[in-house]
């Protein structure tokens, strides 16, 4: 599986502002035509999306030393909720290989894109990610044995770009809703709402569960 195979069910319309400021717009508003954006720069866009893509096409392949070549001299990663990653090309090196070669995410996984935000400097991704919980994935949940369960998480990954490479990843996810998804947090009595937090995310609409306001 390829990331820019991953991103075609949610392609995204993004273009800068006339100051240069990033600015995302959802799949739906690329969907309708109802973004305000008049200005776009493909140039800027197909030349992250191709630095990027080259990079995950190759992590997800399990290719280490591709992968690396795809990042810059000094690169870091850090998994926010686990504060799991690697800092410098060694650092990063011993992290794919012992917590993400072989354990990235389960064979079922599916990305689901909401939303991505461009600029010279950095890629910010928003999106879900849905799977079977029937792999250890010790960069998310170290020392969580397999519990079969099913889960759908928000993310947001930050990307740093320099010189045309990958210079950082900062990968942010729901893990409280997670844990209660794969049954190691009871949510009773506590601000969780499981897979609710996903089903908000894809239609805002819903009401929240914990206020009766209109």
């Amino acid at each position: 599986m390829k990331r820019r195979d991953i991103l075609q069910a949610g392609v995204a319309t993004v273009a800068l502002s006339s100051a240069g400021a990033p600015l995302s717009v959802s799949a739906d508003d690329a969907a309708t035509n109802s973004s305000p954006l008049t200005k776009t720069d493909p140039n800027l866009i197909q030349s992250i999306d191709a630095i990027f893509g080259e990079h995950m096409d190759a992590e997800l392949a399990g290719d280490l030393d591709k992968t690396l070549a795809t990042m810059s001299e000094n690169p870091h990663i850090v998994n926010v909720a686990s504060m799991i990653g690697g800092e410098g090309t060694d650092g990063v090196r011993t992290f794919y290989t012992n917590r993400l070669i072989g354990q990235f995410f389960p064979p079922d996984v599916k990305f689901e894109t909401v939303s991505r935000t461009y600029s010279p400097e950095r890629l910010v991704d928003e999106l879900i990610i849905s799977f079977t919980h029937t792999t250890e994935m010790d960069h998310i949940l170290p020392g969580v044995k397999p519990t079969g369960k099913y889960a759908e998480v928000a993310f947001v990954v930050i990307v740093g770009i320099k010189d045309g490479k990958v210079s950082y990843e900062h990968i942010h996810w729901d893990q409280g809703n997670l844990l209660v998804q794969i049954g190691l947090i009871n949510p009773e009595g506590l601000p969780l709402t499981g897979a609710g937090a996903v089903a908000k995310l894809r239609d805002p609409s819903l009401p929240d569960p914990f206020f009766n306001e209109s």
